[in-house]
């Protein structure tokens, strides 16, 4: 792997993500937003607030990532971008580490803002570290990310990218105990939780919150994600082809 070429690509990224303007609304003022209006509907029960907000903190990267990084790779796909460097010495690692890298950073903005509306405006709270739950909500997103870049290789129209998120997207989000705790779903329900990657964020979350300092579950449940993360990736790398169809 050529850091050189990593940091072009990212870079590259970077700046396509930077000129479309309502892509950065998108990532950094929405989330806020929508924590904000959830905090509104639950002014009177800040401690499902706390848990609720919590959760949104790591789903939105996840979904956003998800969907941001499906669509580029798609455009790039299609546009011959894709085929054009994999013609150069450019590698798929360089490829997939310098994407990781740019929606890595987008991310960890999104997080930054989010938090920072969550827990000094709206009065989120947590008895572990700040910092624990901006490293969940990153890595979080490398998931939505490595998941985006996989799914990108079935589609052929970014409308066909989207309707990939009922799919691979909402039933985590579902199934998470974003809305109903998981341990008290339909046993097969718990069994289909307990093996998607999402759910082991939010384990993770719950940990940061009930705990001033971090826990080995914490750390357990983050391998699982990042384990995720690997695995998608690899099978995203492994869609790089020299040729576009």
């Amino acid at each position: 792997m050529s850091l050189r070429i990593t940091f072009i690509t990212a870079g590259r990224i970077l700046r396509q993500l930077l000129n479309d303007h309502r892509t950065v609304g998108l990532i950094l003022a929405v989330p806020a937003l929508i924590i904000a209006l959830i905090s509104a509907i639950m002014d009177d029960a800040p401690q499902v607030f706390d848990k609720t907000g919590l959760i949104l903190l790591a789903a939105f990267p996840f979904m956003l990532m998800f969907m941001i990084t499906s669509i580029t790779l798609l455009r790039e796909r299609t546009g011959g971008t894709l085929e054009r460097l994999m013609t150069t010495p450019t590698g798929k690692l360089d490829l997939v580490v310098g994407y990781a890298l740019a929606f890595g950073t987008a991310a960890a903005a999104q997080t930054a803002v989010a938090a920072g509306v969550a827990f000094l405006w709206l009065g989120l709270d947590t008895a572990g570290p700040t910092w624990a739950v901006f490293l969940i909500c990153i890595v979080t997103s490398l998931f939505g990310m490595a998941l985006g870049l996989f799914v990108s290789a079935f589609a052929t129209t970014e409308f066909q990218a989207i309707q990939f998120m009922p799919v691979f997207v909402v039933p985590q989000l579902f199934l998470c105990g974003l809305i109903w705790p998981a341990d008290q779903m339909a046993g097969w329900l718990q069994g289909v939780s307990d093996a998607l990657p999402l759910t082991y964020a939010v384990k993770a979350l719950a940990e940061v919150q009930a705990h001033t300092e971090v826990t080995s579950d914490m750390w357990a449940d983050l391998a699982v994600v990042l384990g995720a993360v690997v695995v998608a990736t690899v099978l995203g790398a492994a869609t790089l082809r020299r040729r576009t169809d």
